[in-house]
């Protein structure tokens, strides 16, 4: 059994008339642990009435929290969700709160030391102290996974390009390259292009996936290229999409899986769970092999 550790914010999304929990470091924890994966998630809560129903939730889920740290001072983090008249949503992620304070113990130490992979994002890094907690764990994990998931105005180029040095796999989106590509100069007028330029400049041997939306994704990997179209679903809700998608790809990777795979699982899982509501539905193995064999 494949084991992670994955570092950053767990929160809740407060919508206009209602609230779920959310993260996108706990999404891809919630789903590796359901893929089959040994999970050790890295956060904290406040020590209030949100953070007690986020770790009885996590408890129904049969995920550990025994490295979720709990905060006197600062509360359980929570994200204001706008939607506009087209439905179309903004956020105010709201500073500063308990996982902005996430401080390193040995146990933590321990974890990532013993997991297959550290993963991470770029939120968790905004404040000094998680910055420092997730720098120092980085020098002790064997392989490290970096989810670029840029949220304005929560980053700085670069911060984000120092985690992006550090990792061995990086995941971004399409206009999350293209915003990497302006900043560092990198020529190329297409994805595939931008990719392998992007690859020669952080480094031959990390693994760059972009997705696509709609369009599927695209796998460097070991200097092939691999490349998946997408799978056609009605979308009910795309939130926590990505995180599935990143999930899988690392599940299937880690496992020593054919890197097309890895790839058609993952952009198959993300599809699934933009096609059903919520950040973490179940999806079955029968649904994922449905999918990919059309």
């Amino acid at each position: 059994m494949i084991s992670v550790s994955c570092f950053g914010e767990i929160l809740w999304d407060v919508f206009p008339s209602y609230r779920r929990i959310g993260g996108a470091p706990l999404n891809v924890a919630l789903r590796m642990h359901s893929l089959g994966a040994s999970v050790h998630m890295i956060s904290r809560l406040g020590k209030d009435a949100d953070g007690e129903e986020i770790l009885k939730y996590l408890k129904e889920q049969g995920l550990s929290p025994d490295l979720i740290q709990r905060d006197a001072q600062y509360k359980t983090g929570t994200v204001d969700v706008h939607l506009d008249k087209t439905r179309t949503a903004t956020y105010t992620i709201n500073k500063p709160v308990a996982w902005d304070a996430i401080e390193l113990t040995s146990e933590m130490k321990k974890a990532v030391i013993t997991s297959d992979a550290l993963i991470y994002g770029s939120l968790a890094s905004r404040s000094p102290r998680s910055e420092e907690t997730l720098k120092a764990l980085l020098k002790e994990a064997r392989f490290k996974v970096f989810d670029m998931n840029l949220r304005p105005p929560h980053y700085e180029m670069d911060r984000l390009i120092e985690l992006m040095l550090a990792a061995d796999l990086v995941k971004l989106n399409d206009e999350e390259l293209y915003e990497i590509a302006r900043h560092i100069n990198l020529e190329g007028n297409t994805i595939t292009q931008k990719m392998i330029n992007l690859s020669r400049w952080v480094s031959s041997e990390v693994i760059i996936c972009v997705t696509k939306g709609a369009e599927g994704a695209q796998l460097l990997h070991k200097g092939d290229m691999y490349s998946n179209s997408g799978y056609p679903v009605q979308v009910a809700d795309t939130v926590g999409a990505g995180d599935s998608f990143l999930a899988t790809l690392c599940f299937h990777l880690l496992n020593q899986a054919p890197p097309q795979h890895a790839l058609d699982q993952a952009c198959a899982m993300g599809s699934l769970v933009a096609s059903k509501e919520g950040a973490i539905p179940i999806i079955t193995p029968d649904e994922i092999k449905t999918m990919i064999q059309g």
